[in-house]
């Protein structure tokens, strides 16, 4: 090419140094939607008390605004482990347990294996192609357990370790295992040198928790939230409990300095009242089995059992009942293209007012779709 000669390029594409790998990944699948009632996103309904969002902008306040946060969140690691009863050099800490994931999939996913199941959280799938890991999804059971035996045979064959995820609940489908079955798939992956991560985003309404066993399993740990319970979702925050040995390799890929002032006063404030999360837990599950059976109710329509603060309901036409549904100011997310969930709509529990609002949607949509009275 002469000096003179213009430069030939298309204005959107991306360079050719774009590994292959991202550009045949599509982005996060993900559209915001603006309704009056949100039930899409598996957030809390309730924004973090206003008391406590005083106390964390005083505590702002009164910081330096001119010098870094902790090199490696040093002080949330701290409060964080005095609250789960955790050794701090076993936990680490970043902006959101979906950034946890890319990290392990870095840790133990390159060249390696990543096995989940199908349907799974998308983030696991999304982190292990585009940073080419060899991925295997397992069909859930038709009741959308784990198939053990499959996962045990998987974790034999060849070509060695990598990242196992093991969520409980499982998301999409709000179903959680028996502690034991997740004992044993944990406990044989631990003895062929997996990382395992048991994703317990939403372990707070499950009733049980996994840190027994992530104290005993070697290369096991548990992947936790501020998002949800905590109703700290705008925020970004999250963290994962393990042993010190694999804590600190996966220290060694989080940036430095990634959580900021603001996020540090929140979070101490939050973990130093825990009260007004777990009040809110128990009204969730309330309203979640209120909410289930009000739809199961409605003809056609099967509101799935769940362990966590949303559930699946199974609908003739999930395209029909989702549009019916944000014509009424109620937004839910669709489920339906994903394996095993046709006719899915994953429904995330609100309030008792906005509750009722969808349950009067779904009621008048089925009775006149179906000719029943609304």
């Amino acid at each position: 090419m002469t000096p003179d000669a213009p430069l030939s390029y298309s204005p959107g594409a991306a360079p050719q140094a774009v590994r292959q790998a991202v550009r045949q990944i599509p982005a996060y699948p993900f559209t915001p939607i603006d309704a009056p009632i949100k039930l899409d996103q598996n957030e809390s309904p309730l924004d973090f008390p206003a008391e406590l969002k005083a106390a964390a902008a005083e505590r702002l306040l009164a910081r330096p605004w001119n010098r870094y946060p902790d090199l490696h969140a040093d002080t949330l690691r701290d409060r964080i482990a005095a609250y789960e009863g955790w050794d701090p050099e076993g936990v680490v800490v970043t902006p959101g347990s979906n950034v946890l994931i890319k990290l392990l999939t870095e840790l133990a996913g390159i060249g390696q294996r990543v096995l989940t199941t199908q349907p799974t959280f998308s983030v696991y799938t999304l982190e292990a192609r585009m940073l080419g890991a060899e991925l295997t999804e397992l069909p859930l059971r038709p009741d959308f357990s784990l198939p053990e035996e499959a996962f045990l045979e998987a974790l034999e064959a060849a070509p060695g370790a990598g990242l196992l995820y093991l969520t409980q609940p499982h998301a999409p489908t709000g179903h959680a295992d028996p502690p034991e079955v997740i004992a044993r798939v944990a406990g044989r992956a631990s003895e062929l040198g997996w990382v395992t991560v048991v994703d317990e985003a939403y372990y707070q309404y499950a009733g049980h928790d996994y840190r027994d066993l992530v104290r005993a399993l070697p290369g096991t740990l548990s992947l936790r939230t501020f998002s949800k319970a905590w109703a700290l979702a705008g925020a970004r925050a999250g963290y994962l409990l393990t042993q010190p040995g694999l804590a600190a390799e996966v220290q060694k890929l989080v940036s430095a300095f990634t959580m900021n002032a603001l996020t540090q006063a929140v979070l101490e404030v939050a973990l130093e009242n825990p009260g007004y999360m777990q009040g809110r837990v128990a009204q969730a599950l309330s309203e979640r089995e209120r909410v289930r059976a009000a739809l199961n109710a409605c003809p056609g329509c099967e509101a799935l059992p769940s362990r966590s603060n949303f559930f699946l309901l199974r609908t003739p036409d999930a395209a029909a009942t989702y549009r019916a549904l944000l014509d009424q100011g109620v937004v839910v997310r669709r489920q339906d293209s994903l394996p095993m969930l046709g006719g899915c709509l994953r429904v995330s529990v609100g309030t008792p007012e906005q509750n009722d609002a969808l349950i009067a949607a779904v009621r008048a949509f089925t009775g006149g779709a179906l000719g029943q009275p609304g």
